[in-house]
């Protein structure tokens, strides 16, 4: 059985925020033509979304286990991870974009535009974390 260690989900957090963090800055930056704006979206949820990814990626593990115990690694199972965490992450901004601009439109247009952004953003950073071994004591295949 695999061990994933709270490390590899730590370092998970912080790559995927990165990515997402400048991802939502770009998005916000160009929707509401303010790149402060941008800034201050991007920014607000470097501590909200670090702390919701977490939790997801713990439930994730879970209740991930096979019938013999072994953690199940496939395609299946990061598609399924990509829209929980969209959802979630969607309301996120959604909702953290609309206090930060105070435009309940453009925070629409934030999220939805995020919704395809991200996603393919995040299916690729869980493909190029699964062929990573860090934090894994041994890989089951």
């Amino acid at each position: 059985m695999a061990d994933i260690s709270y490390k590899r989900h730590i370092a998970k957090t912080i790559t995927w925020r990165i990515i997402g963090t400048i991802d939502t800055i770009i998005l916000s930056w160009i929707i509401s033509g303010d790149p402060f704006t941008g800034l201050k979206i991007g920014f607000a949820e470097v501590i909200t979304k670090m702390t919701l990814y977490y939790l997801h990626e713990r439930v994730w593990f879970k209740i991930n286990l096979s019938k013999e115990g072994e953690i199940l690694e496939s395609r299946k199972r990061h598609v399924a991870k990509t829209i929980t965490w969209r959802f979630i992450g969607t309301i996120d901004t959604m909702t953290l974009a609309w206090l930060i601009s105070g435009d309940p439109l453009a925070a629409l247009k934030i999220g939805f535009a995020e919704v395809v952004t991200k996603m393919l953003l995040y299916y690729l950073h869980e493909r190029a974390w699964y062929k990573i071994n860090f934090g894994l004591v041994e890989r089951t295949k």
